[in-house]
């Protein structure tokens, strides 16, 4: 990829994991940045880094993508400023290990509203501007439990296909306007989500962990070369070709125990 200095990327859960290697890896090709989340002392202090380790420009946004409103105000803001973004990155999401019933309502439903309305709202509204201009590129941040039910993982899991399946529909539905879609479903990787997700890190899932970096260069790469999809790593690779090869009641299985056992 060559350096560039005029295409505006948007990150949205840039204040870390993903969202904060996706500002690293695209600053250091050259292209100004709009940092979005909610925690704005943590995403000062990633553009400060930004702009003194690479000189690029670098806008910060603090924005609760759950809401709506706030997602059509930053639309609204960043038009007033004349700031055309041209590379959307929809990293923005967190999830929630546990049984359905045992879990909170409220948990689930704002799990739903940020994971699945928020990116929409995104996708739409700067999408939109895409197909005028004639270019862009959205990659939508998935998940490989995307391809399948995964106890304990329901209403993530289920997030997550729509992410996946919104991306495939868009990818070949935005084609004819010159915007690239393509969806990244990484697998287990060493960032806070387990954390804030509470999720128990099994042997199996520790095994497959892989580092942010390499999973947000294969993401970039395929958005690149206009891929539909990518699932990034070796054994990812593996596991989704296994979910192919076999019944759905046996791949279920296996992964249900991997991921709480």
């Amino acid at each position: 990829m060559s350096k560039s200095n005029d295409s505006w990327v948007l990150i949205t859960g840039a204040s870390s994991g993903f969202g904060e290697e996706f500002a690293k890896q695209y600053a250091a090709l050259g292209h100004p940045l709009v940092l979005v989340a909610r925690r704005l002392e943590r995403l000062q202090t990633l553009a400060a880094s930004l702009q003194k380790q690479y000189g690029v420009e670098v806008l910060v946004e603090q924005v609760d993508l759950s809401n709506t409103a706030a997602i059509l105000k930053l639309h609204d803001d960043l038009t007033n400023r004349g700031v055309q973004i041209d590379i959307l990155i929809n990293n923005a999401g967190h999830g929630l290990q546990g049984p359905f019933l045992e879990s909170q309502l409220d948990d689930a439903l704002a799990m739903i509203q940020l994971d699945i309305a928020g990116l929409t709202a995104m996708t739409h509204l700067f999408g939109r501007d895409m197909k005028k201009r004639q270019r862009g590129k959205i990659l939508q941040v998935a998940s490989m439990l995307a391809y399948q039910g995964v106890v304990n993982f329901a209403v993530y899991s289920a997030a997550k296909a729509y992410v996946l399946r919104l991306g495939e529909a868009l990818h070949r539905e935005f084609k004819a306007d010159g915007v690239t879609v393509t969806t990244l479903c990484p697998g287990m990787t060493n960032t806070e989500f387990a954390t804030t997700a509470q999720q128990k890190i099994t042997l199996g899932l520790r095994a497959l962990m892989m580092q942010p970096s390499p999973v947000v260069r294969a993401g970039i790469q395929a958005l690149q070369a206009g891929r539909i999809s990518v699932v990034p790593g070796v054994m990812n690779k593996l596991n989704v070709f296994f979910m192919w090869a076999t019944p759905r009641w046996l791949h279920q299985n296996v992964f249900s125990r991997v991921m709480n056992s």
